[in-house]
Protein backbone atom coordinates (compact mmCIF):
# COMPACT_ATOMS: atom_id res chain seq x y z
CA UNK A 1 0.00 0.00 0.00
CA UNK A 2 1.29 3.45 -0.85
CA UNK A 3 1.40 6.07 1.87
CA UNK A 4 -1.00 8.11 -0.28
CA UNK A 5 -3.59 5.32 0.06
CA UNK A 6 -3.12 5.32 3.82
CA UNK A 7 -3.65 9.08 3.83
CA UNK A 8 -6.88 8.57 1.92
CA UNK A 9 -8.01 6.08 4.59
CA UNK A 10 -7.27 8.61 7.33
CA UNK A 11 -9.25 11.25 5.43
CA UNK A 12 -12.21 8.84 5.10
CA UNK A 13 -12.16 8.20 8.85
CA UNK A 14 -11.91 11.89 9.63
CA UNK A 15 -14.87 12.66 7.38
CA UNK A 16 -16.92 9.90 8.99
CA UNK A 17 -16.11 11.33 12.43
CA UNK A 18 -18.46 14.24 11.72
CA UNK A 19 -21.42 11.87 11.36
CA UNK A 20 -23.85 11.26 14.21
CA UNK A 21 -24.59 7.71 15.34
CA UNK A 22 -28.38 7.56 15.44
CA UNK A 23 -31.22 5.07 15.02
CA UNK A 24 -33.81 7.66 13.96
CA UNK A 25 -33.06 7.00 10.29
CA UNK A 26 -33.55 3.25 10.84
CA UNK A 27 -36.85 3.85 12.65
CA UNK A 28 -38.14 5.96 9.76
CA UNK A 29 -36.98 3.56 7.07
CA UNK A 30 -38.48 0.52 8.80
CA UNK A 31 -41.83 2.25 9.18
CA UNK A 32 -41.76 3.38 5.54
CA UNK A 33 -40.54 0.12 4.00
CA UNK A 34 -42.54 -2.31 6.12
CA UNK A 35 -39.77 -4.92 6.43
CA UNK A 36 -36.17 -5.00 7.60
CA UNK A 37 -34.81 -6.26 4.28
CA UNK A 38 -36.45 -3.47 2.30
CA UNK A 39 -35.44 -0.93 4.94
CA UNK A 40 -31.84 -2.12 4.81
CA UNK A 41 -31.80 -1.88 1.03
CA UNK A 42 -33.03 1.70 1.36
CA UNK A 43 -30.44 2.50 3.99
CA UNK A 44 -28.49 5.62 3.19
CA UNK A 45 -25.19 3.77 3.51
CA UNK A 46 -25.93 1.93 0.26
CA UNK A 47 -25.57 5.27 -1.48
CA UNK A 48 -22.03 5.19 -0.08
CA UNK A 49 -22.01 8.96 0.18
CA UNK A 50 -21.98 10.59 3.61
CA UNK A 51 -23.42 13.78 2.14
CA UNK A 52 -26.57 11.88 1.07
CA UNK A 53 -27.28 10.34 4.47
CA UNK A 54 -30.56 11.41 6.05
CA UNK A 55 -29.06 12.23 9.43
CA UNK A 56 -26.36 9.84 10.54
CA UNK A 57 -25.89 6.11 10.75
CA UNK A 58 -25.55 3.11 13.02
CA UNK A 59 -22.59 0.77 13.36
CA UNK A 60 -23.83 -1.23 10.36
CA UNK A 61 -24.13 1.69 7.96
CA UNK A 62 -20.87 3.31 9.07
CA UNK A 63 -18.93 0.04 8.85
CA UNK A 64 -20.47 -0.79 5.48
CA UNK A 65 -19.52 2.66 4.20
CA UNK A 66 -15.85 2.01 5.03
CA UNK A 67 -16.04 -1.55 3.69
CA UNK A 68 -17.23 -0.30 0.32
CA UNK A 69 -14.64 2.48 0.21
CA UNK A 70 -11.74 0.17 1.11
CA UNK A 71 -12.88 -2.44 -1.40
CA UNK A 72 -13.03 0.22 -4.10
CA UNK A 73 -9.40 1.03 -3.25
CA UNK A 74 -8.41 -2.55 -4.05
CA UNK A 75 -7.99 -3.56 -0.39
CA UNK A 76 -9.40 -6.65 1.34
CA UNK A 77 -11.22 -5.47 4.49
CA UNK A 78 -12.85 -8.04 6.76
CA UNK A 79 -16.27 -7.55 8.36
CA UNK A 80 -16.32 -8.67 12.02
CA UNK A 81 -19.26 -8.96 14.40
CA UNK A 82 -19.24 -7.84 18.04
CA UNK A 83 -20.70 -9.84 20.93
CA UNK A 84 -21.66 -8.41 24.30
CA UNK A 85 -22.08 -10.87 27.16
CA UNK A 86 -24.98 -13.12 26.07
CA UNK A 87 -25.99 -10.89 23.18
CA UNK A 88 -24.47 -12.07 19.93
CA UNK A 89 -23.91 -10.05 16.75
CA UNK A 90 -25.22 -6.78 18.16
CA UNK A 91 -22.28 -4.70 16.94
CA UNK A 92 -19.89 -4.72 14.00
CA UNK A 93 -16.53 -3.35 12.95
CA UNK A 94 -13.91 -3.74 10.26
CA UNK A 95 -10.44 -5.26 10.23
CA UNK A 96 -7.92 -4.34 7.55
CA UNK A 97 -5.48 -7.28 7.45
CA UNK A 98 -1.76 -6.86 6.97
CA UNK A 99 -0.93 -5.24 3.66
CA UNK A 100 2.33 -4.96 1.79
CA UNK A 101 3.79 -1.52 1.28
CA UNK A 102 7.02 0.35 0.91
CA UNK A 103 7.83 1.96 4.30
CA UNK A 104 8.84 5.59 4.49
CA UNK A 105 12.55 6.25 5.02
CA UNK A 106 11.59 8.72 7.77
CA UNK A 107 8.20 7.58 9.15
CA UNK A 108 5.97 10.18 10.81
CA UNK A 109 3.32 9.88 13.49
CA UNK A 110 0.21 8.33 11.97
CA UNK A 111 2.10 6.49 9.23
CA UNK A 112 1.18 2.92 8.38
CA UNK A 113 3.00 0.35 10.54
CA UNK A 114 4.60 -2.59 8.67
CA UNK A 115 3.09 -6.07 9.10
CA UNK A 116 0.17 -4.81 11.19
CA UNK A 117 -3.60 -5.30 10.97
CA UNK A 118 -5.95 -2.47 11.94
CA UNK A 119 -9.34 -2.25 13.63
CA UNK A 120 -11.88 0.32 12.43
CA UNK A 121 -14.87 0.76 14.77
CA UNK A 122 -16.76 3.93 13.73
CA UNK A 123 -20.01 2.61 15.21
CA UNK A 124 -18.45 2.96 18.67
CA UNK A 125 -17.23 6.47 17.78
CA UNK A 126 -13.65 5.30 17.35
CA UNK A 127 -12.47 7.12 14.25
CA UNK A 128 -8.75 6.36 14.59
CA UNK A 129 -7.43 3.19 12.91
CA UNK A 130 -6.18 1.07 15.82
CA UNK A 131 -3.24 -1.29 15.20
CA UNK A 132 -4.03 -4.74 16.55
CA UNK A 133 -1.59 -6.01 19.18
CA UNK A 134 0.17 -9.24 18.39
CA UNK A 135 -1.09 -12.14 20.57
CA UNK A 136 1.19 -13.81 23.06
CA UNK A 137 3.77 -15.32 22.97
CA UNK A 138 4.87 -13.27 19.95
CA UNK A 139 3.60 -9.96 21.35
CA UNK A 140 2.21 -8.30 24.46
CA UNK A 141 -1.34 -9.38 23.69
CA UNK A 142 -2.75 -5.92 24.35
CA UNK A 143 -2.43 -2.26 23.38
CA UNK A 144 -3.59 0.98 25.03
CA UNK A 145 -4.75 4.10 23.17
CA UNK A 146 -5.26 7.34 25.19
CA UNK A 147 -8.08 8.70 23.05
CA UNK A 148 -10.27 11.56 24.35
CA UNK A 149 -12.69 11.39 26.05
CA UNK A 150 -12.64 7.56 26.03
CA UNK A 151 -9.40 5.63 26.33
CA UNK A 152 -9.31 2.31 24.48
CA UNK A 153 -7.59 -0.97 25.24
CA UNK A 154 -7.43 -3.82 22.73
CA UNK A 155 -6.78 -7.29 24.13
CA UNK A 156 -5.96 -10.45 22.15
CA UNK A 157 -6.88 -13.40 24.42
CA UNK A 158 -6.18 -15.65 21.42
CA UNK A 159 -4.93 -15.25 17.87
CA UNK A 160 -8.48 -15.37 16.48
CA UNK A 161 -10.14 -13.17 19.14
CA UNK A 162 -10.17 -9.50 20.10
CA UNK A 163 -11.65 -7.62 23.05
CA UNK A 164 -12.52 -3.92 23.09
CA UNK A 165 -12.24 -2.18 26.48
CA UNK A 166 -12.95 1.52 27.05
CA UNK A 167 -12.92 3.95 29.97
CA UNK A 168 -12.45 7.62 30.66
CA UNK A 169 -11.30 10.25 33.13
CA UNK A 170 -9.27 7.81 35.21
CA UNK A 171 -12.21 5.45 35.68
CA UNK A 172 -12.04 1.67 35.34
CA UNK A 173 -11.88 0.12 31.89
CA UNK A 174 -14.97 -1.88 30.88
CA UNK A 175 -15.24 -4.73 28.40
CA UNK A 176 -17.54 -3.52 25.61
CA UNK A 177 -17.36 -6.11 22.85
CA UNK A 178 -15.67 -9.34 21.84
CA UNK A 179 -14.84 -9.83 18.15
CA UNK A 180 -14.10 -13.20 16.52
CA UNK A 181 -11.42 -12.12 14.06
CA UNK A 182 -12.21 -14.69 11.37
CA UNK A 183 -14.98 -12.33 10.31
CA UNK A 184 -18.21 -12.93 8.41
CA UNK A 185 -19.29 -12.92 4.78
CA UNK A 186 -21.14 -10.00 3.23
CA UNK A 187 -24.31 -12.15 3.19
CA UNK A 188 -24.06 -12.92 6.91
CA UNK A 189 -23.28 -9.28 7.69
CA UNK A 190 -26.44 -8.17 5.86
CA UNK A 191 -28.47 -10.80 7.72
CA UNK A 192 -27.32 -9.42 11.09
CA UNK A 193 -27.98 -5.91 9.78
CA UNK A 194 -31.59 -6.85 8.95
CA UNK A 195 -32.05 -8.46 12.37
CA UNK A 196 -30.85 -5.24 14.03
CA UNK A 197 -34.05 -3.49 12.90
CA UNK A 198 -36.00 -5.57 15.42
CA UNK A 199 -33.76 -5.29 18.45
CA UNK A 200 -34.88 -3.66 21.68
CA UNK A 201 -32.84 -0.50 21.05
CA UNK A 202 -35.17 0.31 18.14
CA UNK A 203 -37.99 1.03 20.60
CA UNK A 204 -36.44 4.31 21.81
CA UNK A 205 -34.17 6.99 20.32
CA UNK A 206 -30.40 6.48 20.59
CA UNK A 207 -28.04 9.23 19.46
CA UNK A 208 -24.30 9.49 19.91
CA UNK A 209 -21.94 12.15 18.58
CA UNK A 210 -18.27 12.90 19.11
CA UNK A 211 -16.94 16.43 18.86
CA UNK A 212 -13.47 15.21 18.01
CA UNK A 213 -11.88 18.64 18.00
CA UNK A 214 -13.06 19.50 21.53
CA UNK A 215 -12.90 15.94 22.87
CA UNK A 216 -16.55 15.90 23.93
CA UNK A 217 -19.06 13.07 23.50
CA UNK A 218 -22.84 13.56 23.54
CA UNK A 219 -24.99 10.48 24.17
CA UNK A 220 -28.80 10.46 24.33
CA UNK A 221 -31.08 7.59 25.30
CA UNK A 222 -34.56 7.40 26.84
CA UNK A 223 -34.77 11.11 27.65
CA UNK A 224 -31.32 11.39 29.23
CA UNK A 225 -28.40 13.27 27.71
CA UNK A 226 -24.90 12.31 28.88
CA UNK A 227 -22.05 14.72 28.16
CA UNK A 228 -18.57 13.23 28.55
CA UNK A 229 -15.20 14.95 28.33
CA UNK A 230 -11.70 14.50 29.76
CA UNK A 231 -12.93 15.54 33.22
CA UNK A 232 -15.76 13.00 33.45
CA UNK A 233 -19.48 12.73 32.72
CA UNK A 234 -22.62 14.62 33.62
CA UNK A 235 -26.25 13.81 32.87
CA UNK A 236 -29.10 16.10 31.89
CA UNK A 237 -32.80 15.35 31.47
CA UNK A 238 -34.29 16.90 28.33
CA UNK A 239 -37.96 17.84 28.84
CA UNK A 240 -40.30 16.32 26.27
CA UNK A 241 -41.45 19.73 25.02
CA UNK A 242 -37.82 20.66 24.19
CA UNK A 243 -36.77 17.28 22.82
CA UNK A 244 -37.01 17.96 19.09
CA UNK A 245 -35.27 21.32 19.32
CA UNK A 246 -32.46 20.15 21.60
CA UNK A 247 -31.75 16.86 19.81
CA UNK A 248 -31.64 18.64 16.47
CA UNK A 249 -29.22 21.23 17.83
CA UNK A 250 -26.89 18.87 19.70
CA UNK A 251 -26.75 16.04 17.17
CA UNK A 252 -26.85 18.08 13.95
CA UNK A 253 -29.98 16.40 12.60
CA UNK A 254 -32.91 18.21 11.00
CA UNK A 255 -35.84 18.87 13.37
CA UNK A 256 -38.24 17.34 10.83
CA UNK A 257 -36.36 14.02 10.94
CA UNK A 258 -36.25 14.03 14.76
CA UNK A 259 -39.94 14.89 15.01
CA UNK A 260 -40.93 12.19 12.50
CA UNK A 261 -38.99 9.43 14.26
CA UNK A 262 -40.26 10.40 17.70
CA UNK A 263 -43.80 10.46 16.29
CA UNK A 264 -43.41 6.91 14.95
CA UNK A 265 -42.17 5.67 18.34
CA UNK A 266 -45.01 7.44 20.16
CA UNK A 267 -47.60 5.91 17.83
CA UNK A 268 -46.14 2.42 18.22
CA UNK A 269 -46.23 2.62 22.01
CA UNK A 270 -49.54 4.40 22.51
Amino acid sequence: MEQSSWQKILELCNRLSTVTYENLTKIIRLESAGSATRARNLDDSFQNDVDCWMGGGTCFSMTWHLYQAFTDMGLSPRLVMGHKRKEKNIHCALVLPEVSFAPQSQPKAGDLIPHTSYLFDPGYLIFDPLPLPAPQPFGSGEAFFPLVPNCVRLVRPAADALELWTGGAGGPMKLRFEYPLEGVSVEEFKQHWSESFYREMMTYPVLNRLDRERGVQYYYQKGNLVIRDKDGSRMERIPEELRVEKLSEIFHISPDLVDRALGILKKEHS
